[in-house]
């Protein structure tokens, strides 16, 4: 895939994202997700938290560089500028010249950084819809983003689950479609 094409669904599964959290009802912030444990609040805390990490990860920061720094709360009075700030910071890292082709340093070692946005993507594309149905909104998944997160996600789903942060995929009712077929690959109850 070229990094134009992981640029491009980069942005939009972002765009989604963005969508959902300014959707989010002022007293909805701590409303259930289909994510074990998680509000509305913690699962976009999740997500800010991971579009911090994308500037100093791609400038050559280490994990031990960064520290705690993106632990706890980042959201903090304003959840939905917090997401945006993080959200455009991520997304102006991964488009500078050359950034995909560099190498970040992740908890489990060193990573392309094209297979970094292409994680993060898939990331971001799974928790729109978490967040589309904590908050009851639309929870229709574009279909490239949903076809780009399959091919993804397919070589490595059997290990999500025992890494403790996806519950073991379900299986899909017969005839579902694509959408219904990825969620059920990670763990979500349609």
């Amino acid at each position: 895939m070229t990094s134009r094409t992981l640029l491009a669904r980069h942005g939009e599964a972002l765009d989604l994202f963005t969508d959902r959290v300014h959707a989010v009802g002022t007293r909805q912030w701590d409303a259930p997700t289909p994510c074990a444990e998680w509000t509305v609040r913690d699962l976009v805390n999740h997500l800010t938290a991971e579009q911090l990490w994308v500037p100093p990860l791609l400038e050559g920061a280490s994990l031990k560089d960064v520290g705690d720094v993106y632990d706890g709360d980042v959201l903090g009075d304003d959840p939905v500028a917090a997401w945006d700030t993080a959200a455009g910071a991520a997304r102006e890292a991964f488009a500078a010249p050359g950034a995909l082709q560099r190498t970040v340093t992740l908890s489990y070692g060193p990573t392309g950084a094209d297979a970094y946005v292409a994680q993060m993507t898939a990331d971001a594309v799974v928790h729109a819809w978490d967040l589309s149905r904590g908050i009851g909104a639309d929870e229709h998944l574009p279909k490239a983003l949903v076809d780009f997160t399959r091919r993804e996600v397919g070589p490595y789903a059997d290990s999500l689950a025992g890494s403790g942060l996806f519950a073991r995929p379900v299986e899909p009712p017969e005839g579902a479609d694509a959408q219904t077929r990825l969620l059920s690959l990670l763990g979500r109850q349609v």
